[in-house]
């Protein structure tokens, strides 16, 4: 009788040699990013350093310095990009405040940002949240710093100082975002979508929603049933909140806040508390992400003094600079007339 062949001791010694290879090339290729990253400020620094006030010569030496390089190294240093590292040591000064985690593509996005506290939020955003390039040039261009900037009214000044010390939100409006972008769905040329047809496509695109959430947020259901009496809700969204250690229920709305949008978000908290929380869990966030914020709706309902539901306005697509300036300065205006 022939000896059945059992692949499975091979299987396990190939995927086993697969990891070691995969671990030493994920190695190799993070030594490589940062002996590059150190070169390119390395090059920027001695750039600078030699040009110093005389702006004549120095667009000589980069003329120089990029016919010399790509003769002997390659296409990677035309005149442009010797000038983005010339900027990259402007930048960044001082070596050991590089970050080994963000590549030189990365850097490439950064350094075009001129204001220094906002320069240094994109990098710790970069770092904590693992960005890839393609997202942490979304969130640039997308206004996140400034996004979150306008939404958090308690005061500009306690704002401003928690941006600049760049520390994790400890409280409930400071994980929060108003407008939240939705770009990514591709429903701005439908004028019909329903609240369904958001929820489908927020789903579809999970990844880029929980992007735009921000920082801790994880996604636990999908129409999340709770009971009362007999009668049965159901819950759009529901996500976790690991750095505030609580649960976070989203209601979508297509059109204007409307109180009973309130009503319904604050007995969906008090249920979902009541059955589905741990005694270590903090108390559940209630948000509505509607179309249109009702302001006069917010003043006037339980949003104004229950700490735990909130509204949020989405849109469909990006704001302009001019859009988010007036945010921005409304949100300051508002913060200065509560001092």
């Amino acid at each position: 009788m022939a000896q059945i062949y059992d692949p499975s001791p091979d299987e396990a010694v190939y995927q086993s040699v697969r990891t070691a290879l995969e671990t030493a090339r994920t190695k190799a290729a993070a030594a490589v990013n940062d002996a590059m990253v150190s070169a390119y400020w390395e090059i920027g620094r001695q750039i600078v350093e030699a040009q110093g006030d005389r702006a004549e010569y120095g667009q000589h030496l980069m003329e120089y310095l990029s016919e010399r390089l790509t003769a002997e190294f390659g296409k990677g240093f035309t005149e442009r990009n010797l000038q983005a590292m010339r900027q990259f040591y402007q930048a960044f000064p001082i070596p050991h405040t590089l970050c080994a985690e963000l590549s030189w593509s990365h850097y490439r996005l950064i350094i075009r940002i001129d204001d220094p506290v906002r320069r240094d939020f994109y990098v710790r955003s970069a770092v904590e949240e693992r960005w890839t390039v393609r997202q942490l040039d979304r969130q640039i261009h997308s206004f996140y710093y400034e996004r979150l900037l306008a939404t958090r009214a308690e005061g500009k000044d306690e704002v401003r100082q928690e941006i600049q010390n760049l520390e994790p939100p400890t409280k409930a409006d400071g994980i929060l975002k108003d407008p939240y972008v939705l770009d990514f769905l591709d429903l701005n040329g439908n004028s019909n979508y329903l609240e369904t047809d958001l929820e489908q496509a927020l789903m579809d695109k999970l990844q880029q929603f929980l992007l735009e959430l921000g920082k801790g947020f994880s996604f636990v259901a999908r129409q999340q049933r709770v009971s009362a009496d007999g009668d049965h809700y159901y819950i759009d969204l529901v996500f976790y909140h690991y750095v505030l250690k609580c649960f976070v229920l989203i209601d979508l709305k297509t059109g204007k806040l409307t109180p009973q949008d309130v009503g319904q978000m604050d007995f969906y908290v008090r249920l979902f508390d009541d059955q589905c929380t741990q005694p270590d869990d903090n108390p559940t966030i209630g948000i509505v992400l509607c179309a249109n914020r009702n302001e006069a709706v917010a003043k006037y309902s339980v949003l104004a003094d229950k700490k735990g539901i909130f509204a949020s306005q989405y849109v469909l697509c990006l704001p302009t600079e001019e859009e988010l300036s007036q945010a921005l300065e409304a949100t300051c205006l508002l913060a200065s007339e509560e001092e």
